[in-house]
């Protein structure tokens, strides 16, 4: 279902250098699968689509239902990986402007107190009927303590006790199964709770309640979402030739020098699911000295920004791009007035066919540039694309990683800001 078309980069490449990050590749995969390398002790990812949990996809299918019908606004408290997944797929799925079912807005991912006194005064004003806006909250966080969470969660919570009688019922807890500071108020106040697996990281989560509650409460088919990776994972369990070559041409220009990966599409919708690949990559290659710095454009937008660096700039950029190519809207270049743009050329054609046009000079500039280019295909913006791509990304940073000699699943270096960031705060 995911196409990956990695010969425009492999020229930038010896024989020997690719064979040599194959065997690492290869070597790599086998670690994943028998789970023998370092952190695999967090491989929960790949068993969930192993042994898929039916029950509790209804479930959270059948709640985000009835949230979706019911609520003007629905609230994702997370930072990190416990909202960007859920970003991912609502942006891709959903249309930009004629939302259906609750606004789905953002809280606890930074720390300004502006953000949340504007987003309290927006929750406080009345809809255009004069009646109360009706909120749900979803407070996401394995440990309860993230600070940028919790201080979010804290205000958060105090609005919804003091605006809505049945306050218990419009907050809902994801989190840990025991321990973390959640659990203690959970069964304090009687909120829902749903559990984030022990065995699941969170850049990893988003096909747990992490992600797939708020997902449903968007509107989009969870059970399509679900399908589609556990489609890709049964493929990629019987042939995973793209994604060992995928992670071997990404080791061996990782080690010519290549430096940062720009992950880009000349399509909107994708560009939060950048967004969540630069955390998946970030946080699980960069370390130890090593990693291919992941970045996000949205093109052809920021073409009128990095552009130039891309094209003459310092020659130590990757390129990814994901293509779409198949679209539902079919909007065309208008006819019948006397517009005066010099467009008449292109009347007729549909901006489908002339942002094809656009990604396809833009690859080719950029090649003769010397960028090593990656082409990431889907069939088109569909649930289960959308869920088979997230599941390629999760085994080929799994892959990749191995392949760098690095454990994939831990991050040691976020600790280090915290640290810092508490003691001035006086914790």
């Amino acid at each position: 279902m995911i196409k990956a078309d990695i010969s425009r980069a492999r020229k930038f490449l010896t024989d020997q250098e690719y064979i040599h990050a194959h065997t690492l590749a290869t070597k790599g995969l086998e670690e994943l699968r028998q789970k023998t390398g370092p952190g695999s002790e967090w491989l929960g990812w790949r068993d969930l689509l192993a042994k898929p949990n039916l029950e509790l996809i209804t479930q959270l299918s059948r709640l985000g239902k009835e949230i979706h019908a019911s609520a003007d606004v629905f609230i994702v408290c997370g930072i990190g990986g416990s909202y960007l997944g859920a970003k991912a797929v609502i942006d891709a799925l959903t249309p930009a402007f004629t939302a259906k079912g609750p606004e789905i807005l953002f809280a606890g991912h930074h720390m300004s107190g502006a953000y949340l006194h504007d987003l309290l005064a927006y929750l406080k004003t009345p809809k255009a009927d004069g009646s109360k806006k009706s909120v749900v909250l979803n407070v996401i966080s394995k440990s309860g303590s993230t600070l940028e969470t919790a201080l979010s969660f804290r205000v958060l919570r105090k609005f919804i006790h003091e605006e809505f009688e049945d306050a218990s019922e419009r907050i809902i807890c994801t989190t840990s199964e025991s321990g973390g500071v959640l659990n203690d108020v959970i069964e304090q106040e009687g909120y829902r709770k749903f559990i984030i697996p022990s065995d699941v990281g969170g850049r990893f989560s988003v096909l747990t309640p992490v992600g797939l509650l708020p997902i449903a409460v968007a509107g989009v088919s969870i059970e399509a979402l679900f399908e589609g990776a556990v489609s890709n994972y049964q493929a990629l369990e019987d042939d995973a030739d793209v994604i060992v070559e995928y992670a071997a041409l990404r080791n061996a220009l990782h080690t010519k020098g290549i430096t940062i990966d720009i992950f880009a599409s000349f399509e909107p919708e994708l560009l939060s699911f950048g967004g969540w690949v630069q955390q998946l990559l970030g946080e699980s290659e960069g370390k130890d000295g090593k990693g291919i710095f992941p970045t996000v454009a949205g093109f052809s937008t920021d073409l009128h920004s990095l552009g130039q660096f891309i094209q003459d700039g310092t020659r130590s950029l990757l390129e990814t791009i994901f293509v779409v190519d198949e679209v539902d809207a079919q909007l065309t270049v208008p006819t019948g007035l006397a517009f005066g743009d010099g467009l008449e050329y292109l009347e007729g054609d549909s901006f489908h066919s002339i942002n094809s046009k656009a990604r396809m000079g833009t690859i080719e500039a950029h090649c003769e540039g010397q960028v090593p280019i990656v082409t990431i295909h889907l069939p088109k913006l569909s649930a289960k694309s959308i869920g088979a791509l997230i599941y390629f990304y999760e085994i080929l940073t799994g892959v990749f990683v191995y392949s760098l000699g690095v454990n994939p699943f831990n991050q040691p270096g976020v600790e280090d800001y915290k640290k810092a960031m508490y003691r001035l705060l006086g914790k």
